[in-house]
């Protein structure tokens, strides 16, 4: 039960008879793969396979295909331009097939849920906070018009979606894979313009992702995603974000591993609000999650498994493999590609090379 508040990593392209062991023992609702996970499409698929048939129900199976320098098939598929790309060309049809076009490749792969779209407001885009060319702009209805085409035609192609990085993640100066950032951002600023994708889109949207944030102006003792005040009280609570899965992001991330260990943060995270904390890389950590959500009061495991769940009920099994069908994908995705002018983007931030 406890484990199914979890979504894990996989340490390699194939499962380790240790790593099939814990999954069917600890059964966590779902998985996240990255570029360490893909080497072929068929392996990829694969995998994916074989984590589905170690779970007693469908599992969530997650990937961050956002476009761009963020594409975890890069070495496999031909990548999709990024947000920023789209969003510079505007031309709403072409943002539209490019969400059409990543589903069709993440559902011929096996995965059913997409962390995307980045929903954050671009206040920084000269600073190296790990969000460089992924953002659709810094007006919040320029991101609810682009990022809202694209999430539509992602969802009508029958993968789930996830908005990230709640409440304001492009408000960071530094990167949260080293380090924790800080706003002093207020609630009232952040009504204003960061919250604003969020609220229009929110009857589209599966899933949310909290951002390793600190918003000391409005929870001074957490960051936002071990912040009840944040995702209960103002997400949940204030926005009406109280049916949905709300996670996360990755806590092997410097800015939770530098100020909590393995057991606490997980406990804080679900105790805060959220509904499934992910654990991309020390995977062997898990049983020492699942030990620490024991802890916790029953109602608070319930209500998230209720979410859970209930997201869990609605993901489309995979379709068919086809080579032909994978074949058309990857030159339909080439030939978008081709139309839409790619800046130059510099990132020191390892969420490229995950």
């Amino acid at each position: 039960m406890h484990g199914s508040l979890l979504l894990l990593g996989v340490s390699g392209p194939e499962l380790t008879p240790d790593e099939a062991a814990l999954f069917k023992r600890l059964q966590p609702a779902g998985y996240i793969l990255f570029t360490r996970n893909i080497v072929t499409p068929q392996q990829t698929r694969k995998l994916t396979d074989d984590l589905r048939a170690l779970s007693y129900d469908d599992p969530i199976l997650a990937i961050d295909q956002e476009g761009g320098r963020v594409t975890r098939t890069k070495e496999i598929a031909p990548a999709l331009p990024s947000a920023a790309d789209l969003a510079a060309q505007g031309n709403p049809m072409t943002i539209a097939n490019a969400g059409a076009f990543t589903a069709d490749l993440l559902r011929l792969l096996g995965f059913n849920l997409n962390f995307a779209p980045v929903l954050d407001l671009d206040h920084h885009p000269e600073v190296q906070n790990s969000l460089r060319g992924r953002c659709w702009g810094r007006d919040p209805q320029r991101v609810i018009d682009h990022a809202g085409m694209w999430n539509r035609w992602l969802r009508k192609r029958s993968v789930k979606s996830c908005g990230k990085h709640f409440p304001a993640c492009g408000r960071a100066l530094s990167d949260p894979h080293h380090d924790l950032p800080s706003s002093d951002a207020t609630l009232a600023e952040l009504l204003r313009e960061d919250v604003l994708p969020y609220t229009a889109l929110m009857p589209e949207l599966d899933s949310i992702m909290v951002a390793h944030v600190e918003f000391p102006n409005i929870d001074p003792e957490h960051p936002a995603s071990m912040s009840k005040r944040i995702i209960t009280g103002f997400l949940r609570d204030q926005l009406g974000f109280d049916k949905h899965v709300v996670l996360t992001d990755d806590l092997d991330m410097g800015a939770i591993t530098k100020r909590y260990g393995r057991g606490e943060d997980v406990r804080r995270a679900i105790e805060a609000g959220n509904d499934l904390a992910m654990i991309c890389h020390q995977i062997e950590t898990a049983d020492t999650a699942v030990e620490a959500l024991k802890t916790l009061p029953i109602h608070v495991i319930d209500e998230s498994l209720k979410r859970v769940t209930k997201l869990r009920k609605k993901m489309v099994a995979p379709i068919t493999w086809s080579e032909k069908k994978w074949q058309e994908t990857c030159d339909a995705i080439a030939k978008l590609a081709a139309t839409v002018p790619a800046a130059a983007t510099q990132s020191g931030s390892p969420v490229a090379d995950y």
